[in-house]
């Protein structure tokens, strides 16, 4: 089942799921989507940097760790259909937020969707593809102005 916008979008979730449920992102329900692209808690904060004795600032992290999450934001009027999404699912995502590498290098940290690659001057930019599982979502309605807001939460694992 893939979750895909009725309106122009190049978000895309799937999983696996039961037929008696149809998650998506239906008609109305995605205009203005919004993404954020953020590395998982543990992969960021002061807690993974430390001063050397002679107060050098050096990187402790867990290269493991380096992983993301990505943030999904929607208004729209009508609220995604995500009945049977829980918390814990893994989905595949094809992100909509661009990233970039230098041409030069041609090395991206994630696979690329496939058509989403595309260069200008020295950067190529592309849109990651993920496994990830779901963290939170929420949907919100507002009667008086009949506007939905939605937020999903997916972590790369």
């Amino acid at each position: 089942m893939a979750i895909t916008a009725a309106t122009p979008t190049d978000l895309s979730i799937t999983f696996d799921i039961s037929a008696a449920v149809a998650p998506g992102v239906n008609p109305y329900s995605a205009r203005g989507l919004r993404g954020t692209l953020s590395p998982i808690d543990a992969a960021q904060g002061i807690d993974k940097l430390a001063r050397t004795v002679n107060g050098g600032l050096i990187d402790i992290s867990a290269p493991q760790m380096r992983k993301y999450r990505l943030s999904v934001a929607g208004n729209d009027y009508a609220p995604p259909a995500l009945d049977g999404l829980w918390v814990g699912m893994i989905v595949n995502v094809n992100s909509h937020v661009e990233m970039a590498v230098l041409t030069a290098t041609g090395i991206t940290s994630r696979t690329p969707v496939s058509g989403s690659v595309r260069t200008e001057g020295d950067f190529t930019y592309y849109r990651p593809s993920f496994q990830m599982m779901v963290v939170e979502y929420n949907i919100d309605r507002e009667e008086w102005e009949q506007a939905v807001s939605w937020t999903l939460a997916l972590e790369e694992i």
